[in-house]
C-alpha cells in the first residue's frame, strides 16, 4: 500500500502507549492497533483530528505517501 501509517513513531516520540492513546482518543485499542499496523481501509477525519490533538502533531506526521514504482 502506498499510504504508510507512522502512528507508532509519533507514539514513541510522545512516550505514549496504545492504551493511553486509546483512553484519551476514545477508541478501542483494537481499532487503534488496526490503524497502527496499516490494516485499516480508512480513517475518519474526526478520528485523525483527535489523534493529532492528543499527540500534538499534524496529520502528515502520521500519514505518509510513498510511490514505490
Amino acid at each position: 500500500m502506498a499510504i504508510i501509517i507512522n502512528l507508532d513513531v509519533m507514539m514513541a516520540k510522545r512516550k505514549m502507549t496504545l492504551n493511553e492513546l486509546s483512553q484519551k482518543v476514545g477508541l478501542t485499542t483494537v481499532n487503534l492497533s488496526i490503524l497502527k499496523t496499516g490494516k485499516a481501509k480508512g480513517v475518519r477525519f474526526d478520528t485523525l483530528e483527535s489523534i493529532c490533538k492528543v499527540l500534538n502533531c499534524q496529520p502528515g506526521d502520521i500519514l505518509e505517501y510513498r510511490n514505490d514504482e
